[in-house]
């Protein structure tokens, strides 16, 4: 793992990091906020998954999540949203599919096999590299993100509820698989059984019967994408069926921007760290 960069804010050390990564078989680059907790032993950990064409840099620099991760005690991860570099198959005009869009699922269709395999990423490699390199307490352990990210952030925990405790989400694409924007990067990455999506799809996870005991969502009344890509009263009805609580925020007027997020991160964390104690 090579040091990209330290700095010191509010108290804790934001760092960015490197390392090569055998499960995208490329490098893959990752942001790390330290409390000043950390300075005297392990702190619980949020993982924060970003959305289509981000980076790890995004949340970065503009979630404004460090005062508040650093009052609560709580250290943040922000991982890339897909593999990258020369070698990596990408379709570089479309914003929703390839580098930048790697939708945290590990794709079974060739050429997207070798590379984007951001599901085993996020919950196998990743976490095992920052375990061994950081003073976090993987037993305390959320997970939240935004858009394709929240929607991740949804489908990781759902598949692993003994693992986090915490789970939310800024506007998620809750059901991908009928989604306008998704639903052809999941056939790339998939396939075109659409059974073989139903792990990467929130409301197709709860039908299915698995559980996670509550979620926080907030969603912009005024996103662009609320109705054809986001759709959370879908989630809504599913986690009324199924008995898992959920505390939807309609937030009127604003969009899907770090905007919105940020005016609402202190909300997430504070959420978060309550479950994490």
């Amino acid at each position: 793992m090579d040091t990209i960069s330290k700095a010191r804010s509010h108290g804790g050390i934001q760092g960015v990091y490197r390392h090569e990564a055998e499960t995208t078989r490329c490098p893959m680059t990752f942001a790390v906020y330290l409390p000043p907790q950390a300075e005297s032993g392990k702190v619980p950990v949020l993982w924060y998954l970003s959305g289509l064409t981000c980076t790890h840099a995004n949340v970065m620099d503009k979630g404004e999540y460090r005062r508040a991760a650093a009052r609560h005690g709580v250290a943040i991860v922000a991982p890339d949203t897909s593999p990258r570099g020369p070698d990596v198959p990408d379709e570089p005009d479309n914003w929703q599919f390839g580098c930048g869009a790697g939708f945290y699922v590990d794709a079974t269709q060739a050429p997207y096999d070798r590379n984007y395999r951001m599901w085993s990423y996020v919950t196998e490699e990743l976490p095992a590299l920052v375990a061994r390199e950081f003073p976090v307490d993987m037993e305390r352990q959320g997970i939240f993100g935004h858009s394709m990210g929240g929607h991740g952030a949804l489908t990781i925990a759902l598949n692993h509820p003994e693992r986090f405790r915490s789970c939310s989400a800024f506007a998620p694409i809750v059901q991908p698989s009928t989604a306008g924007w998704s639903k052809p990067a999941l056939t790339k990455y998939l396939g075109t059984d659409e059974a073989a999506w139903r792990r990467h799809d929130a409301t197709a996870l709860i039908e299915d019967g698995h559980r996670f005991p509550e979620f926080l969502v907030d969603q912009g009344t005024a996103d662009s994408f609320l109705e054809e890509g986001l759709r959370p009263w879908l989630l809504e009805e599913a986690c009324k069926k199924a008995g898992i609580g959920l505390t939807l925020n309609m937030r009127e007027g604003y969009d899907h921007s770090y905007f919105f997020i940020s005016t609402f991160m202190d909300d997430h964390i504070a959420w978060a760290a309550e479950r994490l104690r």
